[in-house]
C-alpha cells in the first residue's frame, strides 16, 4: 500500500508499467486522476486494474492536484477482496464504482476527510480486511502455485507446478487462469520481467540482470522490456512509475512502513 501526491500535471503523463498485482486506486484529491488505456478510452477517478495492466507501454495516467492510496493486491486474494475475479479484468481497467457500486463514492468522501497518511492507510487496511473476512477464501492450490511463481521470481516451469499439485497441465492452466486472470506461463513471464526491471532501475547492468533473471541473453531481456513497456531497458530505468518504488513500496510489510511518494 502506498500514498501518492501529484501536485502538478506530469509532462506527457506517467507511463503505467505492468506489475504482477491487481492495482486498486482509491482516489480522493482535489481533482480526479485520468488513465488513458491506450485504446482511446479514458478512465477517471478510483479504479481497479488487472495484473499486467499497461503492457505495451500505451497506458498513461495524468491529472493535477491528485491524491490517492494505491494498493497492490496479490491476484491470489484479489477476487476475494474485490468480489470480482481478476479474470474479469484480463489486464484491463474498470472504474471502481463498476465493481463496488456506491461504496466507491463513500470511500472517496471518507478518505478526503482524513488529514494524515498514516490514518488513510489504516482506513484502507481496515476496509480490505473487512471485505476479505466476509467472503469465501481463495482456492489454496491456485494460491500455492501463484506464490511459487513469485518466490521463484518467475523462473518456474509450469510442468513442475502441475506435477507437484498432481494436476494435468490443462487443469492447472484452467484453474489458474480463472482465478488469477492469466495463464501460469504468462504470470511467470510478468513476474520475471518485474524482478528484472527493478534491478535495472537500481542501476545494475543489462547483461548481469539478463543472466541472473533467466533470460537467454541481453536481446531476450530487451524484447521482454519492449513488449511490456514499449521502451528500451536504458529508457525504462528513468520511468517515474518505477523510480518511486523504493520510497512508495518499502520492503517491510507493516503498516508503519507504508510509503508516501510525491510525483511531479
Amino acid at each position: 500500500m502506498a500514498g501518492f501526491r501529484i501536485p502538478g500535471r506530469p509532462v506527457g503523463g506517467l507511463r503505467v508499467v505492468p506489475h504482477p498485482a491487481v492495482m486498486l486506486i482509491l482516489e480522493f484529491g482535489a481533482s480526479a486522476s485520468i488513465v488513458g488505456d491506450g485504446a482511446g478510452r479514458q478512465h477517471r477517478g478510483s479504479l481497479v486494474a488487472g495484473p499486467g495492466f499497461g503492457s505495451g507501454g500505451g497506458v498513461r495516467a495524468w491529472g493535477e492536484h491528485v491524491e490517492c492510496v494505491q494498493v497492490r493486491l496479490s491476484p491470489a486474494v484479489a477476487g476475494t477482496v474485490l468480489g470480482a475475479s481478476p479474470a474479469d479484468l484480463a489486464g484491463s481497467v474498470v472504474a471502481l464504482d463498476e465493481v463496488w457500486g456506491g461504496e466507491a463514492s463513500r470511500i472517496r468522501e471518507q478518505l478526503s476527510e482524513i488529514p494524515l497518511w498514516e490514518d488513510r492507510f489504516a482506513f484502507a487496511e481496515a476496509l480490505l480486511a473487512r471485505r476479505l473476512e466476509a467472503r469465501p477464501p481463495v482456492d489454496p492450490a491456485v494460491a500455492w502455485a501463484w506464490n511459487r511463481i513469485v518466490a521463484g521470481k518467475g523462473r518456474v516451469r509450469v510442468d513442475s507446478l502441475a506435477a507437484e499439485l498432481g494436476w494435468s497441465r490443462k487443469r492447472l492452466w484452467t484453474r489458474f487462469h480463472s482465478h488469477i486472470g492469466m495463464p501460469p506461463k504468462s504470470a511467470a513471464k510478468l513476474v520475471r520481467f518485474d524482478h528484472a526491471v527493478h534491478r535495472l532501475v537500481a542501476g545494475e547492468g543489462v547483461a548481469q540482470v539478463a543472466a541472473d533473471s533467466g533470460y537467454c541473453d541481453q536481446s531476450h531481456l530487451h524484447r521482454d522490456v519492449m513488449a511490456f513497456t514499449g521502451t528500451t531497458p536504458a529508457t525504462v530505468q528513468g520511468e517515474p512509475f518505477l523510480t518511486v518504488d523504493d520510497r512508495a513500496w518499502p520492503t517491510a510489510k507493516s503498516r508503519e512502513t507504508a510509503g508516501e511518494a510525491q510525483v511531479g
